[in-house]
Parts: structure tokens; sequence; C-alpha cells
């Protein structure tokens, strides 16, 4: 129970693989190697990674974060007790809470509050939707919307919206809300979100790419290719981007850029525990 796949992570955090893998590329997670190099991630990663999200959404400094994760990780045990465990912030610190016991890690302010219990040998770990007053800024409604997203995307999607209005320049928002409307097969709508994050924020890597998954899935090819290429300008170690981009290569008979692509992301790790 103290060794999780990138598949595992995806399930019990309901954190998408691009998040998880953007994490750990940062720094801030550092997951062992498992059988053909694939991430194998502890109990401690798990709560790290939930947590590292949290703070990087708040817009927390990534030193402050990378301290705060320190301070956290000697916190925390081996294995989750029978008791529970429930992290929250309070002001701006991470206070860790085992049956009656609590200590705190050093933070940045930020909004989490996580459950993490054992039923029936499973690990089971989840944001709790406590009542809350009414958010009024756009770091709020965001949290809310990630909160959401598993039990109502449409909740979620309003959020982003919402937070979106009040910060048009919150990335995270944008990329949010663009992923929900692909999945919910609103191709357009999501187009203009990207490209509107692009036209406020320039060429932000992580909207190019996104993009470039939406254009690829509409079968616009050729501005796939571009836009993941515009990606790996901004960030040469978006692996994902590398793997899109030598399937479309190989798929369009571009084979010497299939193979440099394919290299590229092999060099990397494999980071999508593949």
């Amino acid at each position: 129970m103290s060794d999780f796949g990138v598949h595992d992570v995806e399930r019990m955090l309901r954190m998408p693989r691009s998040t998880i893998l953007a994490l750990v590329r940062a720094g801030f997670v550092k997951p062992k190697r498992g059988d053909r190099r694939a991430y194998r991630f502890s109990f401690q990663d798990l709560i790290l990674l939930r947590t590292a999200r949290a703070l990087r959404a708040a817009r927390v400094p990534p030193r402050r974060i990378t301290r705060s994760l320190r301070e956290l990780r000697r916190s925390l045990p081996d294995a989750v007790p029978l008791s529970g465990l429930r992290i929250s912030a309070v002001g701006d610190r991470v206070v860790v809470t085992e049956g009656r016991s609590r200590w705190q890690a050093e933070s940045g302010q930020y909004l989490l509050d996580l459950e993490v219990s054992v039923a029936d040998g499973e690990l089971s770990l989840l944001a709790r939707d406590e009542p809350a007053p009414p958010p009024a800024v756009a770091e709020e409604w965001f949290s809310r919307g990630m909160a959401a997203e598993a039990e109502s995307p449409e909740r979620a999607r309003e959020a982003y919206e919402r937070a979106l209005s009040l910060d048009p320049m919150h990335v995270a928002a944008r990329v949010n809300l663009g992923r929900l409307l692909h999945k919910g097969a609103k191709l357009g709508s999501a187009e203009r979100v990207y490209r509107e994050g692009l036209r406020r924020t320039g060429n932000h890597p992580m909207l190019l790419y996104n993009l470039g998954v939406l254009l690829e899935d509409a079968g616009r090819r050729d501005e796939a290719i571009a836009a993941y290429q515009a990606a790996l300008r901004e960030d040469p170690r978006l692996a994902d981007c590398h793997y899109n981009l030598a399937l479309i290569y190989e798929a369009t008979g571009n084979q010497r850029g299939a193979i440099r692509h394919m290299a590229e992301y092999r060099r990397l790790g494999r980071p999508n525990g593949t």
C-alpha cells in the first residue's frame, strides 16, 4: 500500500496526469523509479503532491513551497495511521491532525482541507467539501473548482469561469476550464478559452500544449504540430509534448521528426510511467 503508479495517483487524487508530472518536474515531489523506470509514489508522495498543487494554485513562491513540503514530509508517518490524517490550512500554517494529535509544518497561505483514511485496506485521499463563505477572490473560486471537479464538472466549470472573470490572467483556471470543455466535447469553446489565455498571458507552455491536444483531437494536425512546437520552445522539458509530436510525425511519415522527439521523451525519463 506504500507503492503507487501514476494511474493510481490519478485515480486517488483525482489529479490530471499533466499536473502530476509538472509537480514532479518542478522538483516538489521526487518519486522512486520502478520497472522500466516508471514512477512509483509513496504514501508521503501522494500527500506532498496534493499539497504542492494547492500551494502552487495559491501562487506561493516556489522556494517557499519547497521549504513547506520539506517540513511537511518530515512530519508525515511512513504509512497512513488507522486513525487517519487531516491536513488543513490555519492562517498561513499547514496543520496535520492525527487522531487527537496536531502538529504544523511551515507553509505559505493557501486553501487546502484534505482527509486521508484507510477502509478495507484501501487508501483514500479526499478533499473535504465543507461549507465555506462565498468566495470573494479569483483564487478561492479556483480552489472551489478543483474541489468540485469529481462530483460536478458543471459546478467546476462555473467556478473556473468566475475565477477568470475576476482574474483573466489566472492560467491554472484557464487550463482547467479548457480541459473540462474539451472533455465535454465543446471543442470550439475550449479553443476560445486557450487562445484568449495566450492573447492575455503570452505563450504559456501549458496553454499551448493543451491547445495542441485539442487541435489534434479535432483532426487539425498541422495546427497541432505548430502548437506543440511553440510549447516546446517555451519549455523543452514537456515530455508529453515530445511524445505527442513523435506520434503525429510517425503518422504523417516524418520518421526523422518522430525518432528525434521519441528519443527526447525517453531521455526525459518517460514521465508518463509507461
